[in-house]
């Protein structure tokens, strides 16, 4: 089944459900700090678990202390899915267990 682009107002309503995300370039984004360099590629780890579990990937950097995602669905054209939006929210629910902020 084809994924559907979310409209502007869906879109609107659900960066309201993630606090600290936004969309730059066509692209649901957040950059998280961590409290040293191990905890932050630890984080990338448990990230790309998660993104292999849902079969959705990001574009996904590690910094010194920082960790940042960019993601929209390829499927769609390249436009923002509730795949987006599904994958933000478990980043969301992982990232306080690794002191993410």
């Amino acid at each position: 089944m084809a994924v559907e682009p979310l409209s502007p107002q869906e879109i609107e309503g659900r960066l309201a459900e993630l606090p600290g995300w936004s969309v730059a370039d066509g692209r649901l984004t957040r950059s998280y700090r961590l409290p040293s360099h191990v905890a932050a590629a630890a984080f990338v780890v448990h990230v790309a678990a998660v993104q292999e579990e849902l079969d959705h990937h990001s574009d996904l950097t590690l910094g010194y202390d920082t960790v940042s995602l960019g993601v929209h669905t390829h499927s769609a054209g390249g436009a923002l899915t509730a795949k987006d939006f599904a994958l933000a929210r478990r980043v969301e629910d992982i990232a306080p267990g690794h002191g993410a902020h």
